[in-house]
């Protein structure tokens, strides 16, 4: 057998035999087609299965697989968010700030960073300290906030949420949704009233927002340092002298002649040379108010002891309107009007203690008065005379004093004194002319000044306060809180204490009607650019739900 024929009687392997051999009879298949095949082949025009994929892992800030956005529209629309340019950056960041921080859109940074972006500890300080100037100087804190979100996103910081209470200032900024957030905190020491400063700071936070204008961390931190090193523009003596003509003012509003006038600027003007002196030492506010309250009082009891023809009660109400926390009193109430109640709790807290501090110094000058047999009248306010043109002449120069006192910038000095004056006016026509309550027409007269003032402040790109504050000093109540406390020194709690209420219903009107003026002018004014979308939302909750 030869060997060819020998390897062909071997037995197949396996691997060359097929399940699939052709029975006896039939041509086998051409040596092309010839392939080993399987019982699992896939038939011929169907495609391969693709490879199963693995899925990726995921995060807990991943959208779940099975999530399906919801397909429904609101009622009202998708509302478009249109935060044009051309509107001051306070309604802006007040528009962003109301919003969550879905919602909110991606923001255009306007100061240019390094490649490796903004640096983060710096940005969160500088806004801290804008904050804490703004809030110090009196500020409302949904306005402190706006600066605060303004400064952040300036610089490229979108993902900022700022806090403000009555003394501490926090910002939390989260780079992303994985990675681990970023918190400062600052707290408020110290308060004072200077409104310069205030605007410069304004100033500030503007050139920072505004993308033609670039202002470097560096340049920042240098200007800010310069607000802080700049000395008030009035010194002690002259403000001590605004707060005599204050009382003065004061005194001839409420039908006050020329000794009167003199009597209640000598008053006030030694009770803020005592209240200056308490400070230096280190007493609190509190007593410093109790102080300052005595002079006046005691120079209208002296004067009416010494049965000379003047009204005492003329002089101790202008030395209270000297002394009204009208300041804290709006910033309180605007506080709790736009949702941050713990704030103005805290406002309105400080301002019950001070006023309680005036209270106890005027009682203790009445009730030595009254022990020394001085018969004061507490029915002398039916007696008032009115005198329209020497009480709009006498407002205005109660405003100037109170702008003095407030360390305004001296080109919105005319202004805010034209302001208090038209205050006056309205609130003399409403009531004398037009026998309107009290409350009614200080609510009208205060709604004016708001709307004037925020006018004033959107066509400057500036605060508020410097054109409100002092342009509602004329309408405190200065009369009713002397009356009440008048009677209660007379045994005669009742009267006195329908008298404080009436006091404090027209505090709460003049707040009110300040922070209502501003709505209003933030609701139908708009500057050009801006179109109808650019709304602003309501604060926190909406009817109560």
């Amino acid at each position: 057998m030869t060997e060819p024929e020998a390897e062909d009687r071997k037995p197949q392997s396996d691997e060359a035999r097929s399940a699939f051999q052709p029975p006896p009879g039939v041509a086998p298949a051409l040596e092309d087609e010839s392939q080993t095949t399987s019982e699992f082949a896939i038939p011929e025009g169907l495609a391969p299965p693709e490879p199963p994929t693995t899925e990726p892992e995921g995060s807990a800030f991943n959208t779940p697989r099975t999530y399906r956005a919801p397909t429904f529209t609101p009622p009202m629309g998708i509302p478009q968010v249109n935060l044009t340019k051309d509107v001051p950056w306070q309604d802006r960041m007040r528009t962003m700030l109301r919003m969550p921080v879905a919602e909110r859109p991606v923001p255009e940074t306007v100061q240019k960073t390094e490649d490796e972006g903004p640096a983060v500890p710096r940005v969160l300080d500088l806004t801290l300290r804008i904050g804490e100037l703004l809030l110090a100087g009196g500020e409302g804190a949904e306005d402190v906030e706006a600066a605060m979100f303004a400064v952040c996103r300036s610089y490229g910081l979108d993902r900022c949420e700022p806090n403000v209470t009555f003394t501490l200032l926090s910002i939390s900024y989260q780079p992303s949704l994985v990675d681990d957030p970023v918190t400062a905190s600052r707290t408020v020491r110290r308060r004072g009233t200077d409104y310069t400063r205030l605007s410069a700071v304004f100033r500030l936070v503007d050139d920072i927002s505004d993308d033609e204008t670039e202002v470097s961390l560096e340049e920042a931190y240098r200007r800010l340092a310069e607000i802080r090193r700049n000395r008030h523009p009035y010194n002690g003596w002259v403000l001590s002298g605004a707060s005599g003509l204050l009382a003065g003012g004061a005194s001839m509003l409420v039908g006050g002649g020329l000794v009167v006038f003199v009597a209640a600027a000598l008053g006030a003007l030694l009770g803020d040379r005592l209240a200056w002196l308490c400070s230096g030492r280190g007493l609190p506010e509190f007593y410093q108010f109790t102080v300052a309250a005595m002079p006046p009082a005691a120079i209208g009891v002296a004067l009416t002891l010494a049965d000379v023809d003047v009204r005492a009660s003329a002089v101790i109400t202008g030395g209270l309107f000297a002394l009204m926390p009208g300041r804290a009193l709006v910033a309180g109430v605007q506080d709790g009007l736009t949702g941050y109640y713990i704030t103005a709790a805290a406002r309105l807290l400080e301002v019950m203690y001070l006023f309680v501090g005036v209270v106890i110094g005027v009682l203790v000058a009445l009730y030595f008065g009254v022990k020394l047999g001085v018969e004061l009248n507490p029915d002398a306010a039916l007696l008032f005379a009115e005198r329209p043109v020497l009480q709009i002449a006498a407002s205005m120069l109660l405003t100037l004093a109170f702008a003095v006192l407030l360390q305004q910038e001296r080109s919105t000095v005319l202004i805010v004194t034209l302001n208090g004056g038209v205050a006056w006016s309205v609130y003399g026509a409403m009531h004398y002319a037009g026998g309107i309550s009290p409350v009614a027409s200080t609510a009208v007269a205060a709604g004016l000044v708001g709307l004037f003032g925020q006018l004033l402040s959107r066509y400057r790109f500036a605060s508020a306060l410097p054109f409100t504050t002092a342009a509602i000093g004329p309408l405190l109540p200065g009369s009713a809180t002397y009356f009440g406390l008048l009677a209660i020194a007379q045994n005669d709690v009742d009267a006195g204490l329908v008298s404080l209420t009436k006091a404090a219903a027209l505090a709460m009107a003049i707040a009110i009607g300040v922070n209502l003026g501003s709505e209003i002018s933030r609701m139908f004014l708009r500057l050009p650019g801006a179109t109808s979308s650019a709304g602003r939302r309501a604060a926190k909750r909406t009817r109560g739900f």
